[in-house]
């Protein structure tokens, strides 16, 4: 049976890594979401969240981070190691958990692609 918990050290919160993220450039995107990733030198894959007040209230807001940490949750093992991901949601779009599963597995493994040398 395979472990579908979110812990605390899946979690990206200083300011610096989100910089360092930011600034490595690497994307990929889809009509859900926006996703912005770098290598790290763990073993797993950390995500960390950036929802706009453009998405509504902080009812809404807190919603939608909901459904992302719960894909990122079920879909962590079919992710590839290694990295560290900012998730954006797109704006307008009445996304589903599902549409988030599938849009984050499919993202993620172009961005890795993007980021492995050659």
């Amino acid at each position: 049976m395979t472990d579908l918990r979110f812990r605390a050290t899946q979690h990206l919160r200083r300011g610096a890594d989100f910089e360092r993220i930011y600034a490595r450039q690497c994307r990929g995107s889809d009509q859900h979401l926006l996703i912005f990733a770098d290598s790290n030198q763990l073993s797993c894959t950390r995500i960390g969240l950036s929802v706009s007040k453009k998405h509504g209230s902080a009812v809404r807001r807190n919603r939608l981070k909901r459904l992302l940490r719960e894909a990122f949750r079920l879909t962590q093992h079919e992710l590839p190691q290694g990295l560290d991901l900012i998730l954006i949601p797109r704006q307008g779009i009445a996304s589903t958990l599902a549409d988030y599963q599938q849009s984050l597995a499919r993202s993620v493994k172009y961005i890795s692609r993007k980021l492995t040398p050659r």
